[in-house]
């Protein structure tokens, strides 16, 4: 039967997306791994494979198409002797609770049984001793319509399949539809908060330009709503001095300058967070909705700023890398990121995010802990400030203020306390990182 081709849910927090483009067009043979179209995610544009072989029947969402949910059908590929007839509506509304024995699902799902009707409709689209029938789906949907079971017609089509012609032309009078159940309340909806129409009329007669959400603020505005309303977070700071880093980075970029590498101290940063992970294993871990997960390697995320939005990529086994590997890596995934060419396992994954707005000048902030990591490191400017020195005598250090959001579920204080201590102690003695 006709093959409905659905759009992909390309990311995981992809719920709808863009057709950008059809890369094939009614009537063109496609083998699976060919082509099909590029899709705009919440998060990039991606390409997408066929999985199946046929011809292209029908497109039904035309290109620039925005807002399409995913699991929609897009197109429909033809088998082999099939035609345009065999293709039936791709969607159907819900009927009432009384005419769902006579509806039949969408392709490629199960079959929804008849609503507490005391006796069943015979509009069976399989037989009851479980074989298989193969049929069109203006077929099956032209049976269900007359009452037909299908498991009394002979199919005159290709491999026996019932076609349209098998079944028309006979009446069959279906059972009347039982009496809908009585309705139910439906629940409260949750608190929200101003609609935009509410919020328009409060600047009526004011100037203002209206800006629609694209897929990457949506996603990031209900995430992040998400994330400040269902993980209880805390908050643990610290001072960090950064001259021993400062001169031990200008003396390595002075000896890697043959080689075009030059070390940020978001590199050296990444460092120290990707080995206090391991220094303090047991904060080295996700939550799982009923369960922690304790990672064995030291995933980092990092946010990147983009226009309308941001990445975190994730920089795997960070802890193992070199200064200068890091280094080289970040700097590929940021360009990526910001040309949304990053692939979804490049940005899923990590136990542990840096958030760096330490080069526009902020002196300190706190993050939102992305889900499902355990924390955040908020990184502000190195700033020079007095000190009492270890002498007791006063001076002046290159300070800067970092704060670690914390998903308490996950990490108490006292264990994070002992993890932010280790990135301290990291970056206050970054020869250490090299041992």
């Amino acid at each position: 039967m006709p093959i409905e081709i659905l759009m992909p849910a390309l990311s995981p927090t992809m719920e709808e997306g863009t057709l950008a483009k059809w890369l094939v067009k009614e009537g063109d043979t496609v083998a699976s791994g060919d082509l099909l179209a590029e899709i705009e995610t919440d998060k990039a544009t991606m390409e997408f494979e066929a999985v199946d072989e046929g011809v292209i029947g029908k497109i039904l969402i035309a290109e620039g198409r925005e807002n399409v949910a995913v699991n929609t059908v897009i197109a429909v590929l033809l088998e082999d002797g099939e035609s345009a007839d065999d293709i039936a509506a791709p969607t159907a509304k819900p009927a009432p609770a009384g005419e769902a024995a006579r509806e039949e699902a969408p392709t490629g799902a199960p079959e929804q049984a008849a609503a507490a009707a005391p006796v069943p409709a015979p509009a069976a689209a399989q037989p009851t001793d479980g074989t298989r029938i193969f049929a069109s789906p203006l077929a099956r949907r032209i049976a269900a319509d007359k009452g037909l079971d299908l498991s009394q017609v002979t199919g005159t089509g290709p491999k026996g399949r019932i076609v349209k012609a098998d079944v028309e032309g006979t009446t069959v009078i279906a059972p009347a539809p039982a009496a809908p159940p009585p309705a139910t309340a439906a629940p409260a909806p949750a608190p929200t908060g101003a609609s935009a129409d509410m919020v328009a009329r409060m600047y009526e007669g004011r100037d203002y330009e209206e800006i629609p959400l694209d897929g990457m603020r949506k996603v990031i505005a209900a995430r992040l709503s998400e994330a400040k309303q269902t993980i209880p977070h805390f908050y643990l700071r610290r001072d960090i001095q950064l001259d021993a880093l400062l001169a031990f980075r200008a003396t390595l970029n002075k000896q890697l300058e043959a080689r075009g590498v030059k070390l940020s101290v978001n590199d050296f940063i990444i460092k120290a967070c990707a080995i206090a992970l391991q220094q303090v294993p047991e904060a080295n871990a996700v939550w799982a909705g009923d369960r922690v997960l304790q990672m064995k390697a030291s995933d980092v995320a990092v946010a990147v700023a983009i226009e309308g939005g941001l990445f975190t990529p994730v920089l795997q086994d960070s802890d193992m890398k070199s200064l200068s590997a890091l280094s080289v890596e970040m700097k590929d995934l940021a360009a990526r990121a910001r040309d949304r060419k990053l692939a979804p396992h490049e940005y899923q994954g990590g136990s542990f995010a840096i958030s760096n707005l330490g080069m526009f000048g902020i002196d300190n902030f706190d993050a939102i802990v992305n889900p499902p990591h355990a924390g955040i490191l908020a990184v502000g400017a190195g700033v020079k400030k007095p000190v009492v020195k270890d002498d007791g005598e006063l001076g002046v250090a290159t300070v800067m203020s970092v704060t670690m959001s914390v998903d308490h579920r996950v990490i108490d204080g006292a264990l994070g306390a002992v993890l932010l201590n280790a990135i301290k102690d990291n970056l206050e003695n970054p020869m250490t990182m090299l041992a």
